[in-house]
C-alpha cells in the first residue's frame, strides 16, 4: 500500500515538474480541396477511371491529422474513408460503365471543420449490345414463348424493352437479364428483338438493338361457324334461327375446353360448349352484327355476319293542332307512321293508340284524337302496331297556354307635366308572348311584345295638359281571339311650380320693434313642396319646410333692429324645378313709445335750457343794476334827492326798451384779445314822453354780455357815453 502511494506521487511529480510544460492545443486550417478524374472526364466504356481528392491543410504540429473523406456522385454518397496521412484519397472506378457517369464532389472533415470541392462531371460513352434468347421459335396459336434479354456488364438503373414486329410489347426494369413470356395472336412469322436504356439522372442512355429472332406461329385447325336463317329479305316480325358451332373440333386436344359465345352488338344472346342455338324475332331497331366467338385457352377466333332487316312500318310521330293551345281548349292529336312495307301489310292493318288514355278522348279516324287541354303540362305518346310489331313515338309534351290576365297600367317613377313619362303595362299571369298596346281614347299609340318574364312593356309619352293623363289605357293579348283592356290610368301628374310670391305681414311701412312678422311664401304646382326662407348675407336658410300645401310662412315673434334685411324664399317639388320669389326689404322702425319718450325728453331739455337762459339773463340784469347804484352812491345827497325825483318821474313813464347794438371787432388784432362770437350790447334808453326835458344828458347805459368768463378790456379811449365822462352834478 505504501509502495503504491509512492509510485503515484512520483508519477504526479514528474508530470507537474516545474521544468515541463503542457502542450498547447494544436491549431490547423483547411486551405483547399480539389477533385480530379483520371485519365480524363470523357472516357469510353471499360476504361479504368480514378477519382482523386487532394486536400491542403496547415497545422501547428508536425503530426498528421485524422480526417474523413467523402465522395459524392450526383448528391449521393458513394464512398467514405478515414485517413491520418497527408496522401491524396483515391476512389477507383475499374472498367467504367455508362452508369458511372455523373457529377463528383469531395468533402474533407477534420475535428468539426469541413470543406467541399467543386463538382467535376464524368462522362462514359459506349454501351454493350443486348443479347436476346427464346426457348422456342416455332409454336401454335395461343402457345407461350419465354424470352431472355441481357445487357452484358452493365450496371445501374436498366430498363428493358421487348419488341414484336417493331412494336413494344413488354417493358421491364431493374433486372439483368430480363425474362418475359410472349403469346402470339396472329398466325405467321413474327420477328422479336430487345433493347435497354440506362438511367443516369437526369439523362437516359439508350443501347443498340439486340439480335433478332424469327418465330413461326401455326394456325389451329379449329374455327367458329355462324349460320343465320333466313338471311335475305328479312322483314320485321320474321323469325330468325341462329347457330354458332365449331368446325374441325375433333382435331383439338381433349384436355383443352372450347367455349362459344353468340352476341348481337353488345348484347350476349347465348353461350355454351361446342354448339349454341338461338331464335328471335327480327327487329329493324336492333343495331350491330351477329358474332360467334370461340375461345380455347389463350386462343380467340371470331366470325361475324350482318342481317339486313326491313322495317314493316316506321316509328310513328305524334303531332298536335293547333301548335298553341290554351287551357280548356280542344286540340287534335295525330299519330301516324310515315312509311310501311306494302308488300307485307295493308295500311288498314296499322292500329294506333294514345297513351295515356285521358278522358274525354274522341277518335275521329285511325290515328286522330280530339282531347281537351288540361290546366297543366302533360306528356303524350302514341303506339303503332301491326303483325305483333309495336313501335312507340317520341314523347309529346303539351304545355297549355295560360290566358293573359287583365293588365294593370301604372306610371314608372313620377309623371311630370310637359316632360317624358314612362307608362308600364303589366299582367300578373299569362303565357308568353304577350302583346301590350297603349291607347289614348280610341287611338292606338304603340304596341310592345313581351317574350320573357324579365321583360316589361314600357311606353314613353309626353303629357302637356293635366286632363290628358286620365285618357291613357292599355290592352294585353296572347290569344288571337281576344284581348283584355286595362282601366284608365290613375296617377298623380306633377305640375312644375310657378308664380312663387313672398308676402309680408304687417305692411312694410308698419313694421316696428316688438311687433310680429310673417313672411308668407306661396306658389302654384303639385305638392309636396319644399320651402326655404333666406335672408341675404346668411349662409344657411332661415327655415326649411316640406308640406303638402301650396304655401307656408316664416314667423318672427318679436322684431328688433337686427331683423332688418332683404328676404326671399325658394320652393321646389318632385318636378325638380326650383323657383325663387322677388326679394323684399324689411326695415324695422323704432317703437312709438320710444319716440314719445325721446320727444318728451327733448321738450324737457328745451324747457330746462329756456329756464336756465331766463334765469341767467335775469341774474345779469340784477348785477348791472347793482353796479349802477354803486356809481350813484358817490353823489352828494342832493343828487339823491334829485334821483328820487327822477325816479318818481320815471316810475310813471313807459317800460325801458333794450336796443341790441352790434359793435364790430377792433381792427388791431395784436392789441385786442380775440373774442368768441359777436358781443351783444344792450343800451338802456329812457323813453320820455313827448316834450319832456332830460335833466341830465348822460347818454345811454350799456350792458355788455360777453361769452368769455371775464369782461373784455377795451383798449380804446372811453366814449362819451361812459360813466367816467359824465360831468358831476351841480347842487
Amino acid at each position: 500500500m505504501v509502495l503504491l502511494r509512492l509510485l503515484t506521487f512520483t508519477l504526479l511529480s514528474s508530470y507537474f515538474h516545474p521544468g515541463t510544460e503542457v502542450d498547447a492545443q494544436r491549431q490547423f486550417t483547411i486551405r483547399s480541396i480539389m477533385l480530379t478524374i483520371e485519365p480524363g472526364t470523357n472516357v469510353t466504356r471499360d476504361t479504368n477511371v480514378t477519382v482523386r481528392c487532394k486536400a491542403t491543410v496547415s497545422s501547428s504540429s508536425q503530426e498528421a491529422l485524422s480526417c474523413e473523406y467523402t465522395i459524392y456522385k450526383d448528391s449521393s454518397t458513394v464512398y467514405t474513408k478515414r485517413s491520418s496521412t497527408a496522401e491524396d484519397l483515391l476512389y477507383p472506378l475499374p472498367n467504367a460503365k455508362v452508369s458511372n457517369s455523373g457529377k463528383y464532389k469531395c468533402k474533407i472533415t477534420i475535428e468539426g471543420k469541413e470543406m467541399t470541392s467543386e463538382a467535376t462531371k464524368l462522362t462514359v460513352t459506349g454501351m454493350s449490345k443486348p443479347v436476346l434468347q427464346l426457348n422456342r421459335n416455332a409454336v401454335s396459336e395461343g402457345e407461350e414463348v419465354t424470352a431472355w434479354c441481357e445487357a452484358p456488364g452493365e450496371t445501374g438503373s436498366i430498363f428493358f424493352y421487348l419488341y414484336e414486329d417493331s412494336k413494344v410489347i413488354q417493358e421491364h426494369s431493374n433486372s439483368n437479364p430480363m425474362e418475359a413470356k410472349i403469346r402470339f395472336r396472329n398466325v405467321g412469322l413474327h420477328k422479336v428483338h430487345c433493347a435497354y436504356a440506362v438511367l443516369v439522372m437526369p439523362n437516359t442512355f439508350n443501347s443498340v438493338e439486340s439480335n433478332t429472332i424469327t418465330v413461326s406461329v401455326k394456325e389451329l385447325s379449329i374455327r367458329p361457324v355462324l349460320e343465320i336463317f333466313p338471311q335475305d329479305k328479312v322483314y320485321e316480325g320474321d323469325q330468325l334461327s341462329i347457330t354458332c358451332n365449331i368446325r374441325n373440333a375433333l382435331y383439338s386436344p381433349e384436355n383443352t375446353p372450347i367455349d362459344l359465345y353468340l352476341s348481337l352488338g353488345t348484347k350476349l344472346l347465348s353461350s355454351g360448349k361446342n354448339k349454341v342455338n338461338h331464335t328471335m324475332v327480327a327487329l329493324a331497331k336492333d343495331p350491330g352484327d351477329f358474332e360467334c366467338r370461340l375461345e380455347k385457352g389463350h386462343v380467340e377466333k371470331v366470325i361475324t355476319k350482318m342481317v339486313s332487316v326491313t322495317e314493316l312500318f316506321s316509328s310513328p310521330t305524334l303531332t298536335m293542332n293547333p301548335a298553341d293551345v290554351f287551357k280548356g281548349e280542344v286540340m287534335s292529336l295525330t299519330c301516324k307512321s310515315e312509311s310501311y312495307a306494302s308488300e307485307r301489310i295493308n295500311k288498314e292493318e296499322l292500329t294506333y293508340t294514345l297513351e295515356p288514355s285521358v278522358s274525354p278522348l274522341i277518335s275521329t279516324k285511325p290515328g286522330e284524337f280530339s282531347v281537351k287541354a288540361l290546366t297543366f303540362d302533360f306528356n303524350y305518346t302514341c303506339e303503332a302496331q301491326a303483325k305483333g310489331i309495336k313501335k312507340r313515338s317520341e314523347t309529346l309534351t303539351v304545355r297549355p297556354k295560360v290566358p293573359v290576365s287583365i293588365p294593370k297600367i301604372s306610371v314608372v317613377g313620377r309623371a311630370i307635366l310637359g316632360k317624358p313619362v314612362k307608362i308600364r303595362c303589366h299582367s300578373d299571369f299569362g303565357s308568353f308572348p304577350i302583346n301590350y298596346t297603349l291607347l289614348t281614347g280610341d287611338d292606338i299609340l304603340s304596341t310592345s311584345t313581351v317574350r320573357l318574364p324579365t321583360q316589361e312593356a314600357v311606353f314613353t309619352v309626353t303629357i302637356n295638359k293635366p286632363e290628358e293623363i286620365r285618357k291613357y289605357m292599355c290592352k294585353a293579348q296572347n290569344n288571337p281571339k281576344n284581348g283584355l283592356p286595362s282601366s284608365r290610368l290613375n296617377a298623380t301628374l306633377i305640375e312644375p311650380l310657378r308664380g312663387l310670391t313672398l308676402t309680408v305681414l304687417p305692411d312694410l311701412t308698419e313694421i316696428s320693434e316688438g311687433n310680429q312678422l310673417y313672411l308668407i311664401c306661396g306658389t302654384k304646382g303639385t305638392p309636396p313642396v319644399t320651402y326655404k326662407f333666406y335672408r341675404v348675407g346668411d349662409k344657411r336658410p332661415l327655415l326649411t319646410n316640406t308640406l303638402n300645401e301650396n304655401n307656408t310662412h316664416y314667423h318672427v315673434d318679436k322684431l328688433s333692429k337686427e331683423h332688418s334685411g332683404t328676404y326671399y324664399c325658394e320652393a321646389d317639388n318632385h318636378a325638380n324645378n326650383v323657383v325663387r320669389s322677388e326679394k323684399v326689404i324689411v326695415e324695422v322702425h323704432m317703437a312709438l313709445w320710444k319716440k314719445a319718450v325721446i320727444g318728451g325728453v327733448c321738450l324737457l331739455v328745451v324747457s330746462v335750457l329756456v329756464a336756465v337762459c331766463v334765469l341767467y339773463i335775469k341774474s345779469k340784469r340784477v348785477r348791472v343794476v347793482r353796479a349802477a347804484v354803486s356809481v350813484w352812491s358817490e353823489r352828494p345827497p342832493e343828487a339823491d334827492k334829485d334821483e328820487e325825483d327822477v325816479s318818481s318821474v320815471m316810475s310813471s313813464e313807459p317800460d325801458v326798451e333794450y336796443t341790441e347794438v352790434v359793435h364790430p371787432q377792433p381792427a388791431d388784432a395784436a392789441r385786442v384779445p380775440p373774442r368768441k362770437g359777436t358781443d351783444t350790447v344792450y343800451s338802456e334808453l329812457k323813453n320820455l314822453p313827448p316834450g319832456a326835458a332830460d335833466h341830465h344828458d348822460y347818454g345811454s347805459v350799456e350792458y355788455a354780455e360777453l361769452n368769455s368768463d371775464r369782461p373784455e378790456i377795451n383798449p380804446h379811449p372811453p366814449e362819451v357815453n361812459n360813466y367816467h365822462d359824465l360831468p358831476k352834478p351841480v347842487d
